[in-house]
């Protein structure tokens, strides 16, 4: 049962997105949980380090599982999500703050791509409404 407000409108946010805006979500969570493992990189603070790129690479995970392999596209996408993991096991392994700041890159190239096009494509839907 959800008591705290926040997670009440966190949930009730996720049951009212569109996919597009769910998955920005998703990009926004793991760009924030990279920014929060290199935060612990600096203090040495592994622990916080290893929940956080856990937690990257559990979205990373979502969103390769969510493709929809049946668009030449989506091959590409699995490949740079399947690579962005790679780096972010190898950056937890060695502690290494290069491999997450290249993995966030394209996380971060990524979500702006998918929200240029989903302003295109709300745009379009009120032309065509």
């Amino acid at each position: 049962m959800i008591t705290s407000p926040y997670d009440k409108y966190r949930q009730s946010s996720v049951q009212t997105s569109s996919p597009s805006q769910l998955l920005l979500m998703l990009f926004d969570g793991a760009i924030r949980f990279g920014k929060t493992a290199l935060e612990g990189m600096d203090a040495a603070d592994y622990e916080k380090v290893n929940i956080n790129l856990g937690k990257v690479q559990s979205i990373v995970t979502e969103l390769m599982a969510t493709l929809d392999r049946s668009y030449e596209v989506s091959n590409g996408l699995y490949s740079l999500y399947e690579y962005s993991n790679y780096l972010l096991i190898q950056a937890n392994i060695k502690k290494a703050k290069e491999p997450v700041e290249e993995a966030l890159g394209y996380l971060s190239e990524l979500r702006q791509a998918f929200a240029q096009a989903a302003k295109m494509t709300a745009g379009q839907e009120i032309q065509n409404g």
